[in-house]
């Protein structure tokens, strides 16, 4: 994997607002927010997407990311919030090392703007992609 902004977060080379770190995960404000409080999570195993991850990275973040969710709404004071993780250019990564954004909301509308736009999924198809990917795993 190419070395990123956040290999050299990792290493100390460049700071950060770092609100946690463990061996694992390191997580930091980040320095383009969207909203106040914008915080950033990343494991410190250097892979571009979630699927790459190895089991014990993933279960690191997993461990991590409620109990930094829950700081940064006592902290900045916001009722809701959005984690929003990218996986791939062509998903808008941009940073291609892994990395989860917790995005708090306020009623001023600050925070992260979503365009849902939900298809229909067909009984029979949703039956067989089910089927495979559960095979798949």
């Amino acid at each position: 994997m190419a070395e990123t902004i956040f290999s050299k977060i990792i290493r100390g080379e460049i700071p950060c607002h770092k609100v946690y770190e463990d061996a694992h995960v390191l997580s930091f404000l980040d320095v383009f927010p969207l909203s106040r409080g914008h915080t950033l999570v990343i494991p410190k195993q250097e892979v571009a997407t979630v699927d790459q991850l190895s089991d014990e990275a993933a279960a690191a973040i997993g461990r991590a990311l409620p109990r930094i969710c829950r700081a940064v709404l006592m902290a900045s004071g916001a009722t809701a919030y959005n984690i929003l993780q990218n996986n791939g250019a062509g998903a808008h990564q941009a940073v291609f090392h892994v990395h989860f954004h917790i995005i708090p909301k306020y009623d001023t509308g600050e925070g992260l703007g979503i365009v849902w736009k939900p298809g229909k999924l067909d009984g029979a198809a949703g039956a067989k992609l089910a089927g495979e990917i559960a095979k798949a795993i």
